[in-house]
């Protein structure tokens, strides 16, 4: 069979070079043999272009996706996911107090601030929690609490009354993104974008900072999937996501053809996995 990817991107080691490097490193070697069969082939499927490589995987998302390294493509994936064009002003340190069982489901968790202030909390999970609802309200609220902290210190340098700080508060935003999905999201089959914020019953408007914005990725792949043979990229939120969930290779030859930026990615990516020691650490 013709490995599609290797013609687009000639770094990709053949299944025989992989293998070789593994025999003549003991350690690689007793890593790779002590792993169950489908966890070797999926190694080396990847590897070797057989499969693409899903930004899912979180040594591949921490590279890809670094707000300090390559601010402008969260901006863009925030840019689209938001609904207005925003720019990173600081990457801010995570929650400490998370669940430390949390860790194992979480694939990516960023918190940045933007330029009007705004505090988003970006993250990405590889299978949907328990009560999702109440999990990501209580770190949006702790998101507002972090927020009015660093602004009421601010203002209080600044010498002005610490009563005025609630009108310098912006909106904070929580994003998961679900590899898999909870089933409260999963059963709407032909929605991927569920935005949520508070609204009064009487009509009257009050912005109460909060936002929220879950999207199902096993929900974007049945829906772009379902309707032809070819996955067809009709924008660049499409793409994104396409590219953060999506493995086959007439995929990924489907979103480089309609937007060829995402090649540099795909380079980087298959540049990450031609370092073995580094990937069967991770």
């Amino acid at each position: 069979m013709t490995n599609k990817l290797r013609q687009y991107f000639p770094m990709i080691h053949t299944r025989q070079e992989v293998l070789a490097e593994i025999e003549a490193k003991p350690k690689l070697k007793q890593e790779f043999y002590s792993w169950e069969k489908k966890y070797r082939k999926e190694f080396l499927d990847f590897c070797t272009g057989v499969k693409g490589v899903k930004i899912m995987y979180d040594f591949i998302s921490k590279e890809i996706l670094n707000p300090e390294t390559v601010p402008e493509r969260v901006e863009e994936l925030l840019s689209l996911l938001i609904g207005q064009q925003v720019h990173i002003k600081e990457v801010l340190p995570n929650d400490g107090t998370r669940i430390s069982d949390e860790s194992t489901l979480v694939i990516m968790d960023m918190v940045v601030e933007l330029e009007d202030g705004s505090i988003v909390n970006l993250e990405v999970q590889k299978i949907g929690y328990k009560f999702p609802g109440a999990r990501s309200a209580c770190y949006s609220a702790d998101l507002l609490l972090r927020q009015y902290r660093r602004v009421r210190k601010k203002n209080k340098q600044e010498g002005k009354k610490t009563k005025s700080c609630y009108r310098d508060i912006k909106d904070v935003y929580t994003i998961v993104l679900f590899e898999t999905s909870p089933s409260q999201l999963h059963k709407f089959r032909d929605v991927y974008l569920h935005h949520f914020e508070q609204k009064s019953d009487t009509g009257a408007e009050m912005n109460l900072l909060q936002k929220y914005l879950f999207v199902t990725l096993d929900n974007f792949r049945s829906i772009k999937h379902n309707k032809s043979s070819k996955m067809i990229i009709n924008n660049r939120l499409e793409a994104w996501l396409a590219f953060m969930c999506m493995d086959e290779p007439d995929d990924i030859l489907s979103i480089i053809e309609k937007y060829s930026d995402f090649k540099e990615m795909y380079e980087q990516i298959y540049v990450i996995c031609r370092d073995l020691d580094g990937v069967m650490g991770m």
